[in-house]
């Protein structure tokens, strides 16, 4: 949530934002600041945050900007909402030279909430104030390996005991790393310190396809069966992977046939081993069935899911749902038990341009965040309903709510250039995502 720095303004849920004034004491009118629906900024304002919106956020640079990373689930146990928090991610770079990228572990922690605003105090106040800031402040650990190559997409999953992360490359080929030994060095000084020294230069993955034609995106491993992963390229193929003993993998060379262009992200089913949909910048989603042979493993089709590239779909693990992005800059939601209707459940239409990344509440069922190239986040909530008599209280107050999707929670903005967002699996509401300039880790008061 943003205000106009010489305004008042509120943020969408309605709340005060408090903001200098640029010219004089007096306070304006209160209004609702809209992203990319308002008013360009005049001479001497600037966007500024509104802290009370936020119960936790921070920021975090790598260097080179990552395109894509995963959430390492961890030991630190379930439905953590204690503060601070730790977590742990695997991203990768993209860099200016092939030979200058990284695959990384982060191990962020310390990560303490917002601050309420600071009030009036003697100095022994302000001083222990100083001692509370340095206590507050957020670590980050990182251990990197070379890669050659920009990476374009990282998943991550556990085999068993052993966390791994396949790693899309733009040079064409897909590698598998293990993550063991980077986990172990981000919790231990003294072992990183050995690794920097005799180990980071002779990392290497433990296994590599790359039987693809050209480079992808599309990357996603089971969440049932362990191991089982599918690939998907720029020329429209999918590959399936099946895990051999020893670590290592059988990739099944007869590619699953039906797209007509770019496979843009895949998506296994969360109740079904066989199951996995895909969708494609030919602008269709499509639902396979692996028992199959490749040829004639796609059983239904939505051939226009979208108006144009179809970016990134997501399966809800808690309902029947499909959530897709798209080019349009639209969300639409798949009751894939209606999916042969053709026709989504609901569409919103608040970015306004292309969708970047989404993805369901692991817990909330209901709820899900979207990023998009607008540099936008927004949650949303699908049980939410206005009730009519507030609503067109608001409306009279300030007209533009009247046309915001009743379901849209919250808008973050600051990012530049967003790639991908994830909520982490263990703290609920805590929302991670990348961009051009670097990592944000938040959780917003609205969910």
């Amino acid at each position: 949530m943003a205000s106009r720095k010489g305004r008042r303004r509120t943020c969408e849920n309605g709340e005060p934002m408090e903001t200098e004034s640029g010219n004089n004491g007096a306070k304006g009118p209160t209004q609702v600041y809209l992203p990319g629906r308002g008013p360009p900024l005049r001479q001497g304002e600037e966007l500024v945050m509104d802290e009370e919106a936020y119960v936790l956020y921070h920021r975090a640079q790598t260097g080179a900007p990552c395109l894509s990373f995963d959430i390492v689930r961890d030991h630190l146990g379930d439905n953590r909402t204690e503060l601070p928090l730790s977590l742990y991610l695997c991203a990768g770079t993209q860099a200016e030279s092939a030979q200058s990228n990284r695959l990384m572990v982060l191990r962020m922690h310390n990560l303490h909430g917002t601050k309420p605003p600071p009030s009036e105090g003697s100095d022994e106040e302000e001083e222990e104030d100083e001692e509370d800031e340095e206590e507050r402040k957020p670590q980050l650990e990182l251990a990197m390996v070379p890669h050659y190559g920009g990476i374009n997409r990282v998943r991550v999953a556990w085999l068993g005991e052993e966390p791994v992360a396949a790693v899309w490359s733009e040079k064409g080929q897909v590698e598998v790393y293990t993550l063991r030994r980077l986990l172990q060095v981000v919790d231990d000084q003294q072992a990183m310190a050995t690794f920097l020294r005799e180990e980071q230069a002779r990392v290497k993955p433990v296994f590599t396809f790359a039987g693809h034609m050209g480079e992808g995106f599309a990357l996603d491993w089971s969440p049932r069966v362990s191991g089982r992963l599918l690939t998907g390229d720029c020329q429209k193929n999918i590959h399936l992977w099946a895990p051999r003993d020893g670590g290592s993998w059988h990739v099944d060379q007869r590619p699953f046939v039906g797209h007509t262009q770019s496979v843009e992200d895949l998506q296994w089913s969360p109740t079904e081993d066989t199951v996995f949909a895909s969708c494609s910048a030919d602008a269709s989603i499509r639902i396979w069935d692996i028992r199959a042979a490749p040829s004639k493993a796609c059983m239904l089709t939505n051939a226009a899911a979208h108006n144009g590239d179809v970016n990134v779909i997501n399966w809800s693990r808690r309902e029947p749902f499909l959530l897709s992005g798209g080019d349009d800059g639209a969300l639409k939601v798949w009751d894939l038990r209606q999916f042969k209707d053709g026709t989504p459940v609901a569409t919103f239409k608040q970015h306004m341009a292309p969708i970047t990344s989404v993805e369901w509440h692991p817990q909330d069922g209901g709820v899900f965040a979207a990023s998009g190239a607008d540099n936008q986040i927004t949650q949303w909530d699908l049980a939410v309903e206005r009730d009519p008599a507030a609503g067109e209280a608001e409306a009279e107050a300030d007209p533009g709510l009247a046309d915001l999707p009743q379901q849209l929670l919250f808008v973050h903005q600051g990012e530049t250039d967003l790639k991908e967002l994830h909520w982490h699996p263990q703290c609920p509401g805590l929302l991670v995502s990348t961009a051009l300039s670097g990592f944000t880790v938040f959780r917003t008061i609205s969910v």
